[in-house]
């Protein structure tokens, strides 16, 4: 049965919300049997386009990913994030919203920022487009990797914006890289699920990159577990069919027409 975004609220306190990532059709299909909501996160642009921050993913690069994953997904909520500069105001954010909805058929978008994006978010939700927040530590403005919380006014900060974003009508909040107690006073307080990434286990989910999870990215970061070691898999598979081309074994009479 294909979840609906109320579906989430009502595991507020009750059910853990189980998310990743994903940028494509098979990946997808996959994800979707085990995970409440599938995002299609900029995060693309590092894991496969080697950029070197977010900010440089692009509009059109998001949407024909999205495609492909939609393809994929039957049950799970799928979001997908907005790129950098394409909300920069609530007219230019609502345009490209749209857009993204008509072309991928998403569920909802996904934003960052709090105080910032107030009036955008408010004039998305006005306008019947479902928005995930994000806060904590934000890629696509953020020019050094910090988690958040640890100074008092960073803390107030992040407690206002949340409680901003809230009021906006955002119906779930990505902290990534918020401090422990903090996450769990921003859970604690909010009426909206939060959804970890490197936010302890007191957020009322958890999200992580897949490429991560399954450990085709060789980078290790403190937040992640790896709960599989595919990048060895493959170099096997891979080793093992350049030996049988060169030794002729491959391909044999069942390979052939």
């Amino acid at each position: 049965m294909k979840k609906k975004i109320t579906d989430l609220i009502k595991k507020k306190n009750k059910k853990k919300i189980v998310s990743l990532t994903a940028y494509s059709k098979n990946i997808a299909s996959i994800l979707d049997n085990y995970c409440d909501i599938v995002l299609v996160g900029d995060s693309l642009g590092s894991v496969l386009y080697n950029y070197k921050s977010t900010r440089e993913v692009s509009l059109s690069m998001m949407i024909e990913h999205s495609k492909s994953v939609r393809m994929g997904i039957k049950k799970a909520l799928m979001v997908v994030d907005m790129p950098h500069n394409t909300y920069r105001n609530s007219k230019e954010a609502l345009k490209n919203a749209k857009k993204i909805m008509l072309k991928t058929k998403c569920d909802a978008v996904k934003l960052e920022g709090g105080k910032k994006i107030y009036e955008t978010v408010k004039t998305l939700v006005k306008n019947k487009i479902p928005v995930m927040g994000h806060l904590g530590l934000l890629p696509q403005s953020d020019k050094t990797f910090k988690f958040k919380g640890k100074k008092k006014l960073e803390r107030q900060n992040i407690i206002k914006d949340s409680q901003l974003l809230e009021k906006a009508g955002v119906f779930s909040v990505v902290l990534e890289c918020v401090e422990t107690s903090l996450a769990k006073l921003l859970t604690q307080n909010l009426k909206v699920p939060t959804i970890g990434i490197g936010a302890s286990k007191y957020c009322d989910g958890q999200i992580l990159v897949f490429d991560d999870l399954i450990g085709l990215n060789p980078m290790n970061y403190r937040f992640v577990k790896k709960y599989a070691n595919i990048r060895n898999e493959i170099s096997k598979a891979v080793s093992n069919y350049s030996k049988e081309v060169r030794k002729i074994k491959f391909p044999n009479k069942n390979n052939s027409y």
